[in-house]
């Protein structure tokens, strides 16, 4: 990319990948992305679960109602994972961190997507949090804020059309 406007109008969410693996040069460079993402007072209030088996992505895959199912056709996963007792903005901190993962993906030329997982729910009523921390050993208090699934992309997806900004959402010196 020539400048980071052009990495965030190309970037979309991928929902399907290649069988291709990623170089391990491309899991470091992700992590190493991830975790110099900003956190609240340098508190780095977030841990990082990398997957990459098959049966687990596809178990991933169905820790909600609706939603997550792509995952199993990803070559990677990154579940992104927040530390209430680290600090009092731990999603936020998470949430950054899932953003950068992403961002950074797409500067690698892969594809990537954010699966919600906090505040979401399999079709029974059970926290997607649940789940994926039974599944991923995550002990208390932790909790999963995102899972970003990542490959290569397996279809090609037009750059964001800027004639959509929703320029009436932007307030100058007050609202």
């Amino acid at each position: 990319m020539e400048s980071f406007i052009d990495l965030v109008r190309q970037r979309r969410s991928m929902r399907k990948f290649t069988d291709e693996a990623l170089t391990s040069d491309e899991v470091t460079t992700l992590l190493k992305s991830a975790l110099m993402s900003p956190s609240s007072k340098g508190k780095h209030a977030w841990h990082f679960v990398v997957v990459d088996d098959k049966a687990m992505l596809e178990k991933l895959s169905m820790c909600k109602a609706q939603g997550a199912d792509f995952l199993a056709g990803a070559t990677m996963a990154v579940v992104v994972v927040g530390d209430p007792e680290e600090s009092d903005v731990w999603v936020e901190d998470a949430s950054v961190a899932s953003t950068v993962l992403l961002y950074q993906a797409e500067d690698l030329g892969l594809g990537a997507c954010w699966i919600q997982v906090r505040n979401r729910y399999t079709a029974e009523g059970e926290p997607a949090d649940n789940i994926v921390r039974y599944l991923m050993g995550i002990p208390e208090p932790l909790r999963v804020v995102s899972i970003v699934a990542v490959g290569h992309k397996g279809m090609e997806r037009k750059p964001f059309n800027e004639e959509r900004l929703l320029w009436d959402k932007v307030h100058v010196d007050k609202f």
